[in-house]
């Protein structure tokens, strides 16, 4: 039986592969204290479409 705690699942987009209008996404899943991190986070990640690393923001 899983732990019930304070992490949760967060879903990251790319925002320049949104901006530049290209088909398909670039998105990741990871996790985060919802009590130590109130606001969005933000992480550089690798966008394999646009083959470097973009900044990735929390989706809702």
């Amino acid at each position: 039986m899983a732990k019930r705690g304070n992490r949760i699942q967060v879903i990251l987009e790319c925002t320049e592969h949104k901006a530049s209008g290209m088909p398909g996404t670039s998105r990741y899943i990871t996790t985060k204290n919802k009590k130590n991190t109130t606001e969005r986070i933000e992480l550089k990640k690798f966008n394999a479409i646009l083959k470097k690393v973009t900044v990735h923001k929390e989706i809702k």
